[in-house]
């Protein structure tokens, strides 16, 4: 039997969170033996957030009470799967069974080290992923989801002889839609007269919501476009620079839509544009990719290694370039359409959620007790 360990529910992390109910629902279709547990809301309730009280809260919940449950359900499995590394501490407490953790990335590892200035990480933070590290060493195998991961981990880890490479997979079936049906889903949202680029994503600093804010300001003197924000609503800050520069009545901000309204934004934007500062993989360039929609993104390792030539990649502070691309794509329907089909066979060729899950079937095989169902 194979446990998987979700994330806590108020930690923030809603993409782990539909990622690991992926992962549940392909492995039972596949009738493996599977079950999925994560900390229950206990004190954590009193003030649901991922900041402040709420946060150290949730730590009782999750450092407190959840090992007891876990130690338990540990016990019936052949193989532990710690669905995100920030559940790597976990590793400790499971009795020598076998663990897998999947690791998204090392950036908060990376910030507490001081090597990313843009991410600030507190004392107790800075503790957090020492320990997250510890767990990381012990586990039995770290699947890495990208290779730009796993240079990271193994540098930082100072062993790499565990780790594995397991490239994500899409967790919703992305597809092109019919005009018509993505109008559908977007009637009343936002103004479709209008071709508009699209961004998804928060407001942490290396998502460079700023430097977006900047090449569209640029893009829409030559051409009449809108932007599309859907994910977190822009800070005050962010609103502040759009006012500056004049594109504010040309926004439209989606909080966190549901998946069916983001694939019909995928297939309606002109581009998805995503020059972010740093990434463990980045989702959203390979939804967008699948359901026909170009990419324009920033040169990092992680980006480069999921889009090679299927994307139009430019160096993160190569503005002017990205202004560029966004422009060709606005006027030149045949360019669009190769950046198109080059995006769908990336998908194809390399992202199916298929050879993932069959990927880790594999690993768990390779660790589970002789004669165990896993």
């Amino acid at each position: 039997m194979v446990l998987l360990v979700g994330n806590y529910e108020f930690d923030g992390s809603f993409s782990m969170q539909i990622w690991a109910n992926a992962l549940l629902r392909e492995l039972v279709s596949l009738g493996i033996d599977v079950r999925l547990i994560k900390p229950k809301p206990v004190f954590g309730r009193i003030k649901p957030s991922k900041d402040g009280l709420g946060k150290w809260l949730g730590y009782i919940d999750r450092f407190l009470l959840f090992p007891w449950a876990l130690r338990i359900a540990a016990a019936k499995a052949d193989v532990v799967h710690l669905c995100d590394q920030a559940s790597a501490m976990y590793c400790s407490m499971l009795n020598g069974k076998a663990a897998v953790v999947t690791c998204n990335d090392m950036l908060n590892v990376r910030g507490a080290l001081g090597e990313l200035p843009e991410i600030r990480v507190s004392r107790a933070g800075r503790y957090l992923q020492r320990w997250i590290c510890s767990g990381l060493r012990r586990a039995t195998r770290v699947a890495c989801i990208s290779q730009a991961t796993f240079d990271d981990a193994s540098r930082i880890l100072g062993r790499h002889d565990h780790l594995r490479v397991i490239l994500d997979g899409l967790n919703y079936p992305f597809q092109r839609l019919d005009a018509g049906e993505a109008d559908r889903r977007l009637n009343g949202l936002i103004p479709l007269e209008k071709p508009f680029l699209l961004h998804v994503g928060s407001n942490l600093g290396r998502k460079n919501r700023d430097g977006i804010l900047r090449i569209f300001a640029r893009a829409s003197t030559e051409a009449d476009l809108q932007l599309v924000f859907a994910g977190e609503a822009l800070n005050e800050g962010l609103v502040r620079l759009a006012c500056e520069l004049g594109v504010d009545g040309r926004i439209v901000q989606l909080v966190r839509p549901d998946v069916s309204i983001l694939e019909a934004l995928y297939n309606r934007a002109l581009a998805l544009v995503f020059p972010s500062r740093y990434e463990g993989f980045g989702w959203p360039p390979i939804e967008a990719q699948a359901c026909g929609c170009p990419v324009v993104a920033s040169d990092i390792p992680s980006l480069i290694e999921s889009l090679g030539n299927s994307a139009i990649v430019r160096p993160l502070h190569d503005e002017t370039g990205m202004v560029e691309a966004i422009r060709r794509l606005a006027v030149d329907s045949e360019y669009r359409e190769r950046m198109r089909q080059a995006g769908f066979e990336n998908v194809r060729a390399r992202f199916q959620i298929s050879r993932m899950i069959n990927e880790y079937i594999s690993l768990y095989r390779e660790l589970a007790p002789a004669g165990s169902d896993a």
